[in-house]
């Protein structure tokens, strides 16, 4: 709940500073695989929290990229879905974790408030 009140008070930050009006047609984020995150979790905040608010009938979508394991011994990259202390290639524990610890707010758009006939 903690993290949806943030992106909402995000997102009324980003209009006011952008002195933007309108509404809130769509947020994008990102949230990582390996970010200690659910999806499903933001999305069920969201539904109770956006009535109301500047995002209220937004439409949420969320890209939830994968973490990659680079393993410095074999040189294998490859999609992990959970935290892994060796390479399951090779069986090296020199490997590297990169991505899917992300958690931002990609992108806002907002639908003009003038008419049709551009008033």
């Amino acid at each position: 709940m903690s993290i949806v009140q943030s992106l909402i008070d995000q997102v009324e930050g980003e209009l006011t500073r952008a002195g933007a009006s309108g509404r809130v047609s769509r947020l994008d984020l990102v949230i990582g695989r390996l970010s200690g995150v659910h999806s499903d979790s933001i999305r069920m905040a969201f539904q109770l929290l956006s009535p109301g608010t500047v995002v209220e009938g937004a439409e949420l979508r969320i890209d939830e990229p994968p973490a990659e394991l680079v393993c410095r011994d074999c040189e294998a990259r490859l999609p992990i879905r959970e935290l892994t202390r060796s390479c399951p290639r090779c069986g090296s524990n020199a490997i590297l974790i990169q991505g899917g610890q992300q958690l931002l707010l990609q992108s806002i758009d907002v639908d003009d408030d003038k008419d049709d006939d551009g008033t």
